[in-house]
């Protein structure tokens, strides 16, 4: 039974010196098939444990319902395959969880209430809070490690001090959670400058930091004079941005690190050991004054690539790990098999705007709704009202979160982008009754500091010359199946945003990557997979496809592309990824 407790300097595993050396994996990254894969290669890098965020929004994403616990979401066989592979397990529940995924991990259906206090003690988010983990703790209770399970430890909220300091609300929590671990101890992590505010008295605190190693253990050292050393991100490489460059570490210097780390006997969890994947529309972004949505791919420049093969760090990293602690001497794995079948014709077509009642159904109202309003997660919404006259117009919105593509009489005219600052676009009205519309995109909500209460849509009123436009209609476009949609050939170039499908053989299913080059903004799918989001803005430029979603035989891929469908529809799959040009 893998109890674990502390002394005055080091962590115990049934009485016995431990020092924990995990590698983050998010099981909601990452295809159910692979996910025995990167565990195993896990253990082969020479970890003892892994550590897993819990995805509150992704888990319920309708507030009453039961959690989704099946598929990509099943996190209780993701804890038995971390135990057949003799992992223990740091969970990390929430219920904020930061991780560049939308919202932080908190469901978007908070934001429904207008005044809601997100990671505080309002009691409208510890209300929901608590339902939250009335049912999920139970869901993880066989998997404790004082039941004989992986889990040796769990984690209290996130990085709280970079919020707030409000310890009557960790204090609910952990209130809440101890009574359903049955003696599995709580951790927090913060950033060295922020240990003092996001900690508990009782609770152990743990560091976040990637380089500067001392002086970021002396940090934790100021506030926790004892107890073990540990650094609960170790941040091996990191994410990426739109329009930004693919971010790489050197292994090198990476490895350097974690050699000071571990000679100080100090434990570690790497973040990451393998990013993988923002599936379908699950990215989140950041907000510091300028909106930057993160970009669809997490590969995080980890010792595990998006493809789950072994890069140059995993090598640093599990010779360094073999300094302090046994590592398997099973060969590394090689890079799996990938798929290359250039030239797809994306023959079908269908329009967003022609087949509207197929995606989601209108609401009336006054003034535009928000996604939140509308129940609405993901995707995108579509606002709708006829202009009485015709002439020179300016149209202005006092918020466009996060990008709104503008029409008249279903001809683009314009865009405004939250991460450009723009509210304001010119164009000419060419009839009484023009019918407006502005198609929403939510590009991610942000997932870090005070901007978390990030609600979709069109903010605040629209008005066009000054006056404000009534009569609205609010279509939620969650694009959550695309089942439904008539595809033919297009006979005629599209003017606005179209769905493009085509079909492509294959032999025998394996990874591979979809080549969007050619193609300007939009979302993709393989076989009903959302794969996630393309732009040609980049860095990205490919889109990993797990071999799992590819079936022998036929297979089917749709793009919905925003905006000119290029004059040869094609598209490639390739064997290699291209995630964009590196930082200098």
């Amino acid at each position: 039974m893998p109890v674990l407790r502390t002394d005055d300097q080091r962590f115990l595993l049934d009485g016995t010196p431990f020092r924990i050396l995990s590698g983050g994996l998010h099981y909601f990254r990452v295809h159910p098939a692979q996910w025995s894969d990167r565990l195993g290669k896990a253990r082969a890098m020479g970890l003892n444990t892994v550590e897993t965020y819990v995805p509150w929004n992704l888990h319920q994403p309708r507030p009453g319902d039961g959690l989704l616990m099946e598929g990509q979401l099943d996190l209780p066989r993701f804890l038995e395959l971390a135990a057949e592979e003799n992992l223990h397990v740091l969970l990390r529940p929430g219920p904020f969880i930061c991780a560049e995924l939308d919202g932080g991990g908190l469901p978007s259906w908070l934001l429904a209430h207008e005044d809601i206090r997100l990671r505080s003690t309002d009691p409208l988010f510890l209300g929901a809070v608590d339902e939250y983990f009335d049912q999920l703790l139970p869901v993880v209770a066989p998997y404790l490690g004082t039941r004989g399970g992986p889990i040796i430890a769990v984690q209290l909220e996130n990085e709280y001090g970079a919020y707030g300091d409000d310890t009557d609300y960790l204090r609910h929590l952990a209130d809440t959670m101890t009574g359903h671990l049955d003696g599995v101890p709580l951790f927090t992590c913060d950033q060295p400058q922020d240990l003092a505010r996001g900690g508990l008295p009782g609770v152990l605190r743990t560091v976040n930091f990637g380089s500067r190693v001392g002086a970021g253990l002396a940090a934790l050292r100021d506030v926790q004079p004892t107890g073990p050393l540990m650094c609960t991100e170790f941040w091996n490489g990191w994410f990426d941005r739109w329009g930004g460059v693919h971010v790489v570490r050197d292994a090198k210097t990476a490895a350097e690190a974690l050699d000071e780390l571990l000679a100080a006997d100090a434990s570690v969890n790497f973040y990451m050991l393998h990013g993988g994947t923002n599936f379908g529309f699950t990215n989140g972004a950041n907000d510091k004054h300028t909106y930057h949505p993160t970009v669809t791919s997490y590969d995080y420049d980890a010792p595990l690539d998006e493809a789950g093969d072994p890069t140059g760090k995993f090598h640093a990293f599990r010779d360094t790990i073999s300094r302090y602690a046994p590592v398997p001497d099973t060969p590394v794995p090689p890079p799996s098999k990938k798929i290359c079948h250039l030239g797809i014709e994306l023959v079908g077509a269908a329009s967003l705007f022609g087949h509207l009642d197929t995606l989601g159904a209108a609401v009336a109202a006054e003034r535009p709704r928000t996604m939140e309003e509308l129940g609405q997660g993901f995707g995108f919404v579509l606002y709708e009202t006829a202009l009485a006259a015709s002439g020179s117009a300016l149209l202005e919105v006092e918020a466009v979160r996060d990008r709104a593509q503008v029409f008249l009489d279903d001809q683009p005219v314009g865009v405004l982008e939250r991460e450009r600052h723009e509210h304001a676009l010119a164009f000419h009205v060419p009839r009484p009754g023009a019918v407006l519309r502005i198609l929403v995109e939510n590009q991610g909500r942000v997932n870090y500091g005070p901007a978390i209460h990030d609600r979709k849509g069109l903010i605040g009123p629209v008005t066009l010359n000054g006056t404000r436009l009534t009569g609205w209609t609010s279509r939620p476009l969650p694009l959550t199946s695309l089942d439904a949609l008539p595809f033919t050939v297009p006979t005629a170039p599209s003017t606005g945003p179209t769905f493009r499908r085509g079909t492509v053989d294959i032999e025998e299913p394996a990874d591979t990557f979809l080549d969007t080059t050619r193609w300007t903004k939009g979302n993709a799918w393989i076989n009903g997979f959302a794969l996630g989001r393309y732009w040609s803005r980049g860095p990205q430029r490919s889109l990993y496809v797990p071999g799992p979603v590819l079936r022998a035989g036929r297979n089917e891929i749709v793009l919905l592309e925003l905006h000119a469908v290029p004059r040869l529809a094609t598209i490639d799959l390739r064997d290699v990824a291209s995630l964009g040009p590196e930082e200098e």
